[in-house]
């Protein structure tokens, strides 16, 4: 549950299509409405210290940007375990790490 007025320091992580112009348009869109609330740590990522209020603005305006069916978009909660915290927005292509890693 996010607290109402207490600071939280989350992780937001996107990987944005860029394989056509609107793609690259949609990345600058999406890294421009991130440094609006936090801090670049990587090309894609970005350390935020915000409030729940705060969290959903940020949220929200990353959410208009991105392209659910070509996108991804992760934040997690750096203050309490990940499992918990993390939410997971659009297309993803993840590893499965149990499986083995060469076919």
């Amino acid at each position: 549950m996010w607290c109402y007025g207490v600071s939280m320091l989350i992780l937001v992580s996107y990987d944005v299509s860029t394989e056509t112009a609107a793609g690259r348009k949609r990345l600058r869109r999406v890294a421009k409405a991130c440094q609006n609330y936090g801090q670049r740590v990587q090309k894609s990522v970005f350390e935020c210290k915000v409030d729940a209020a705060t969290y959903e603005l940020l949220k929200d305006a990353v959410l208009k940007e991105i392209s659910l069916t070509e996108d991804n978009l992760r934040i997690y909660r750096l203050t309490e375990p990940l499992t918990k915290n993390v939410q997971e927005f659009g297309k993803f292509r993840a590893t499965d790490f149990d499986a083995p890693l060469i076919l």
